[in-house]
Parts: C-alpha cells; sequence; structure tokens
C-alpha cells in the first residue's frame, strides 16, 4: 500500500500561482497528485509548475480568469477530459481588500469588494468542478477563510463579512453535495507569517494595519499583535497549511465534511 496521501488523484488549484496555492500545489504533487493550476498570472504559475517538475511531480498549467464563469467552466471541462474526472479542487484565489478603515470613512465599494470578490469566484469555481466529481469516485472541494469570520474587531467590516459568507458557503454546499459522494472543507488559517516573502498580496494588505502599530508588516507577522492574540503566540506557515490541506483532500479524511479546519493558531477556539 502506497504511503502517498493523494495518489491517482487529479486536483484542480485556482490561484496556484500565488502563496497559499503555490505551496499547496507542492505539497499535492509531492503525494503523488495530478496537479493543474490555473491564475490569471502564467509567470507565477511557470514558476510553481517548475519546482513541480523539478521534485518528479505532475502539472499542468493554465491562465483563467476566475471571474470569467464561462472561461472556468471551458478549464474544468479540460481538465476532466485529460484526467478522465476531478477528484480534488481548491480555490486560493485572492481579492486584494481593505483592511484597517472604519465604517465612518469606509465606501460602500470598499466594504463590497471582498464580499463580492471571494464569493463570487467561489461559486464559479464550484459549480464548475462539482459537475465532474463525486459518485464512484469520492471528490473534495476544499475552500479558505480567515478568522475574521469570527471576530468582532473595529476595521474589518468587508473582510469579516466575506469570510463569513465562506464558510457558511462551504457548510451549505457540503450539505447538497454530500448525495453525490462529494466533501466540502473550509480551512481557516491566520495571516501566514512567510506568506509575504512568497509573494503574498498580505505584504500590501497589511500596511495600513503595520504601520499604526510602528511596525513592518513583517514584524506584524512575526511577533506583533496578530501573533500575541493567538494561544500559540505564532501564526501559521505556509508548510502547516499545505500539510494539512492534503490530508484534508485525502481518503485518511474521509469521514470530514461540512467543518472549517482551524489553522489560527488558536487565534479563534471552535
Amino acid at each position: 500500500m502506497s504511503g502517498l496521501l493523494l495518489e491517482d488523484k487529479s486536483a484542480v488549484i485556482y490561484g496556484g500561482g500565488g502563496a497559499i496555492g503555490g505551496a499547496i500545489a507542492r505539497v499535492f504533487a509531492r503525494e503523488a497528485a495530478r496537479v493543474f493550476i490555473a491564475g490569471r498570472t502564467q509567470a507565477k504559475l511557470d514558476a510553481v509548475a517548475l519546482d513541480i517538475a523539478a521534485a518528479g511531480g505532475t502539472v499542468e498549467t493554465a491562465q483563467v480568469d476566475v471571474f470569467d464563469q464561462q472561461a472556468v467552466e471551458k478549464h474544468a471541462d479540460a481538465v476532466a477530459a485529460t484526467a478522465g474526472n476531478i477528484d480534488i479542487a481548491l480555490n486560493a484565489v485572492s481579492v486584494m481588500h481593505d483592511q484597517g478603515t472604519l465604517l465612518a470613512d469606509l465606501s460602500l465599494e470598499e466594504f463590497m469588494r471582498p464580499i463580492d470578490g471571494f464569493l463570487r469566484t467561489l461559486f464559479i469555481t464550484s459549480k464548475a468542478v462539482a459537475r465532474h466529481m463525486g459518485r464512484e469516485r469520492p471528490g473534495v472541494i476544499l475552500t479558505l477563510s480567515e478568522p475574521g469570520s469570527k471576530l468582532a474587531v473595529g476595521g474589518i467590516l468587508g473582510h469579516s463579512v466575506s469570510a463569513a459568507g465562506k464558510e457558511a458557503f462551504t457548510r451549505n454546499l457540503a450539505a447538497e453535495l454530500a448525495p453525490n459522494n462529494i466533501r466540502v472543507i473550509g480551512i481557516r488559517p491566520h495571516a501566514v507569517v512567510d506568506a509575504p516573502a512568497a509573494g503574498s498580496y498580505t505584504k500590501d494588505l497589511f500596511g495600513q494595519i503595520a504601520a499604526a502599530a510602528g511596525q513592518s508588516v513583517q514584524e506584524l507577522l512575526e511577533g506583533g499583535a496578530m501573533a500575541q492574540g493567538t494561544l500559540l503566540k505564532r501564526l501559521p506557515t505556509l508548510s502547516e497549511i499545505a500539510e494539512t490541506a492534503a490530508f484534508l483532500a485525502s481518503d485518511r479524511a474521509g469521514a470530514m465534511t461540512g467543518a472549517i479546519a482551524n489553522l489560527s493558531g488558536g487565534a479563534l477556539v471552535d
């Protein structure tokens, strides 16, 4: 029996050129999945694909705008035709938004940007892949949220509502797709300590909060208020998120669905 978690599995990762998406793609490939990464920036996808190929993994890239429903459906159809099915899908798409602005100075557009952006891409990608999953082969859809889904703090109105929406989407989609042998699981990390160094948009996202604290973004992540607000007094790493995602996508987590895996370091205790 192989010790590899995802042998004979096909996995689609949207936002596969990003910090989290790329880290998960590398681990999925290491665990023997056939990985298909899609995103808007071909150069970023190529960099991840080069790492996977160098390690002996199997990967294909596609430049896809995840806000274009027709393009995403066409890509999912092509992946299913190539692989025979889609076993695993993850939406790791990022949407730049505001964190740190209070209601009095927050515009409607800034409030709605993460709500519309994150949930729109989650709906589009989930609908596209679900048609090619499940039945005789178990399928898994993984989603990503944030502790903002539960926190009650100032300055994260749009972010918090979008995160809560992603978790509600995850639970309800799990109920819909369970009869089709498809599991849906959310992963809730926190700000990721090594993500900015990997090119994450959070380097810009947390700029306002870090400046208000008189720190650099990296100082904020390594030992600032975000880290000190967790039970472990540290934030998660890309590796921890990716390794957890591989386990959740595997048959070893086959009894788990409709749940949120809390990787926040104890920022929230569920």
